[in-house]
């Protein structure tokens, strides 16, 4: 749900940590601990690696030693600041393969959701994942993912011509976005004036 998520979308970045969101059940923390005995992983900071700090919003963090993982961190938490439970993340998860192996990731509109944070490493990076989603899937008229990048592009260029090309679909969502009038207009200054307004309002609710 973090750094690794955005290398698997086509976000590339380098990320030497590795974000998991789990549930935070008794025997499903027993399986993560036998994990991260695996991981030869040992706690650093604060809080300890307990039940009550995962349900009250924290994130616990491990460093692994294991030969091959030497060095990278893992951060474990339970919820997800402005994300519903992980029961409702789990149902509309992505599953990806690479490597022969499975890998559960956090739907592509949660993760954006997850990123809008007050860190400024994390708002090009909702540029980057977007845009790489949208060069992706060039082709595709299915509305939902219209209205994704209607709601959640951050590139004035690519914004103005997905509005073009769906006007009806982006003038349903004014009322949601207001700067969308500006992607109808076509003018890529107005837009970028308002993506900052939008991106510091985001920023405040942190």
């Amino acid at each position: 749900m973090g750094g690794q998520a955005c290398v698997l979308y086509g976000a590339a970045e380098f990320s030497r940590d590795t974000d998991i969101v789990t549930v935070a059940d008794a025997d499903n923390l027993r399986r993560l601990q036998a994990a991260v005995k695996e991981l030869r992983a040992d706690r650093i900071a604060v809080p300890p690696f307990e039940r009550r700090f995962l349900e009250a919003g924290h994130a616990v963090h491990f460093r692994c030693q294991l030969p091959g993982a030497e060095g990278i961190r893992l951060d474990v938490m339970s919820k997800i600041r402005g994300l519903p439970d992980f029961t409702v993340l789990w149902d509309r998860r992505t599953t990806l393969e690479t490597g022969g192996e499975t890998i559960e990731v956090l739907s592509l509109p949660d993760l954006v959701a997850a990123k809008k944070t007050q860190r400024d490493k994390d708002w090009p990076m909702i540029t980057r994942l977007v845009e790489a989603h949208y060069a992706q899937h060039l082709d595709v008229t299915d509305e939902t993912v219209i209205r994704f990048w209607l709601r959640e592009l951050r590139s004035p260029a690519i914004l103005i011509d997905v509005a073009r090309s769906a006007p009806t679909v982006c003038e349903s969502l004014l009322h949601a976005r207001p700067l969308l009038q500006h992607a109808v207009a076509g003018s890529e200054e107005l837009l970028k004036a308002t993506l900052r307004e939008e991106e510091d309002a985001d920023r405040s609710r942190e």
